[in-house]
């Protein structure tokens, strides 16, 4: 999303770099993925997939051992269709089998599979086709056109539920509120994404996406997506379970003005004579129990 067409052997190498020397790795963002616009717009004579010899001249196998060296892995995209998001790249619909195999043979361990200009059939059907020849990771873009959510899980590790997010807060709400309605469906072993990844990273950013109680909370081994359990004047609470008998909360001001939220302990499955202990994620402060006796929890 924010190279677009604009990707190369070494945007792809220093960004493997980049999470490395940031930590970025360490806490678990291991997928280098590839997206659209890396091969040739034809296939060989034999119906093979080529990368581009101008901007992969190691080509993607020589990259995938890069890649690898590092104790990463790399992904790389294709679609359902005849021809992929761009329009640049043959999709592999009618290739399934030989693009499962070059891809194998090439040390891809991910593939994120597009769902445009196909021939009008049901992607359950196509997905179907491609998932029988693989064996790495497997993710469905189809962007929620037809309820992905509801049936993706069948054919890959994760699904897109929402068009393309864009730069602007208001895109990220807006996504936040369209997934409300699919977190039923939500569950463990998904990844977690980042756009863009440079060694120069700066520190507020860094400290963020290296949030590693936050993360933990985004891959908890339970997989059951927080949601929004009430909202009132812009003020929102969201909940869901965690693995160990903890729950996560956000407590969400989306008005204009400063304001008290508060959550009762009961409307987040949580019994209000017994204490708990209390952790906010960003603030990197503890509380105990002792003081919310009461079952409330009030932040402004």
């Amino acid at each position: 999303n924010h190279f677009q067409c604009n990707i190369d052997e070494w945007t792809v190498k220093t960004t493997a770099d980049a999470l490395i020397s940031t930590g970025l790795a360490a806490l678990g963002y291991k997928y280098i993925n590839i997206d659209d616009c890396w091969e040739e717009g034809k296939r060989d004579w034999r119906g093979n997939l080529r990368e581009k010899p101008s901007t992969f001249p190691s080509g993607i196998k020589g990259l995938a051992d890069y890649v690898h060296a590092k104790g990463l892995k790399l992904g790389i995209y294709s679609d359902a269709g005849y021809k992929t998001y761009s329009k640049t790249m043959p999709g592999s619909l009618g290739h399934e089998d030989i693009d499962a195999r070059t891809f194998a043979e090439w040390g891809i361990d991910y593939l994120k599979y597009d769902n445009r200009y196909h021939d009008g059939s049901k992607p359950l059907d196509r997905y179907y086709l491609l998932r029988l020849c693989t064996f790495f990771n497997f993710y469905n873009a189809e962007r929620g056109e037809e309820n992905a959510a509801t049936w993706a899980s069948r054919y890959g590790n994760a699904s897109r539920t929402t068009t393309d997010i864009k730069d602007i807060w208001e895109s990220i709400t807006s996504i936040a509120d369209e997934n409300n309605i699919w977190g039923r469906y939500a569950g463990p072993g998904r990844p977690l994404y980042l756009s863009d990844v440079t060694s120069d990273l700066q520190a507020e950013k860094l400290r963020i996406l290296g949030n590693k109680e936050v993360i933990d909370v985004n891959q908890d081994p339970l997989g059951v997506q927080a949601r929004k359990i009430r909202s009132k004047a812009g003020l929102e609470v969201w909940a869901g379970p965690l693995s160990s008998r903890r729950v996560v909360i956000v407590l969400w001001n989306r008005s204009k003005y400063r304001a008290p939220i508060s959550v009762g302990w009961r409307e987040v499955g949580l019994s209000p004579s017994n204490p708990v202990s209390v952790r906010d994620l960003w603030s990197f402060f503890q509380f105990f129990g002792s003081f919310f006796m009461h079952g409330y929890l009030n932040f402004t």
